[in-house]
């Protein structure tokens, strides 16, 4: 397994980089038929039942995405056909940012991405690579993009100032058959304008923390949504059933209460007992639940009935 990680590490570096064709004009039927492909491999990563099949699945779906984006001006091309994974523009339009996952056979997950730079007639990606398990101080840690904090994003939203900006990413990042886990990470450009993830902004418990991490029972779902209009993240305040349990999150559940990060000076500052009857509904918060695609692909049913996270 490490050296077919080593292999896809150099599979996207090779790309990272390279003029595309300057004669080429942008190939819509390419591009489409290379969509048709993700969609039947985005089903098939999702649906086996094999893990092996699985991940020959995803693994194809890889090759086929990097050939994808290889084709002139692919960046105006909109994958949200391909219901498997998760594609986020940047609110400035500076990137995008796919994401998705596959199910291992213990009922854990690992995440793939890669961040798609708007660069002209010049591809220009970094692949993500999911660090999770040798991550020891996550919430702590500023890291690059082959120490991600493997996530499927539903939401980005930009903040910082026009001459710094960073951006914030809402993800669902699963976990293990107890708990789930989500997040809220944040994605900013160094120097050399290549990607870093996680940045001290979120004030509040007497911590400054890089990036939040929720932890949950696999049997809940949890609010995490950004409200716009507020510039205000809010979420569901997890609890254990018994005070006893405080030391196991996977235990942990909503408890009818409501905490959330508020955007004040380019950082988030924590605001308990938030009233939910101030805070408007928001549709960008939905997410397809993998258990629910599942059920979509094989039922056809439309992928507009959703599930909140």
């Amino acid at each position: 397994m490490k050296s077919f990680f080593l292999a896809l590490a150099c599979f996207f570096i090779c790309g990272v980089s390279f003029a595309q064709n300057p004669a080429g004009n942008q190939n819509t039927k390419q591009l489409n038929i290379y969509r048709d492909s993700l969609i039947l491999l985005g089903k098939k990563f999702i649906n086996d039942t094999v893990d092996l099949e699985r991940k020959s699945a995803n693994y194809a779906f890889i090759k086929t995405l990097v050939s994808a984006l290889m084709v002139p001006n692919s960046f105006n091309y909109s994958f949200d056909s391909v219901k498997s994974v998760s594609v986020m523009n940047a609110p400035d339009n500076k990137f995008r940012i796919f994401s998705w996952h596959i199910m291992n056979q213990d009922g854990s997950y690992r995440f793939y991405g890669t961040i798609q730079m708007n660069n002209g007639d010049k591809l220009l990606m970094y692949p993500l690579e999911d660090y999770s398990p040798l991550l020891k101080n996550p919430e702590d840690s500023v890291t690059d993009n082959h120490k991600w904090y493997g996530a499927q994003y539903y939401k980005i939203t930009s903040a910082g100032n026009p001459a710094k900006p960073y951006y914030v990413l809402l993800g669902w990042k699963g976990n293990t058959v107890k708990s789930t886990k989500k997040v809220i990470e944040v994605l900013s450009f160094g120097a050399d304008n290549k990607p870093l993830l996680g940045m001290p902004v979120f004030d509040g418990n007497s911590k400054t923390r890089k990036r939040i991490i929720f932890e949950y029972t696999r049997q809940a779902s949890m609010l995490l949504r950004y409200i716009p209009g507020q510039q205000l993240i809010v979420f569901d305040h997890l609890s254990p059933p018994d005070k006893k349990m405080k030391d196991q999150p996977e235990t942990f559940g909503p408890d009818l209460s409501y905490d959330g990060y508020q955007l004040k000076n380019g950082k988030w500052a924590f605001v308990e007992n938030l009233d939910m009857r101030n805070i408007p509904e928001d549709r960008d918060a939905e997410l397809v639940d993998p258990k629910k695609q599942a059920l979509i692909d094989k039922s056809e049913v439309p992928v507009s009935k959703r599930i909140k996270q």
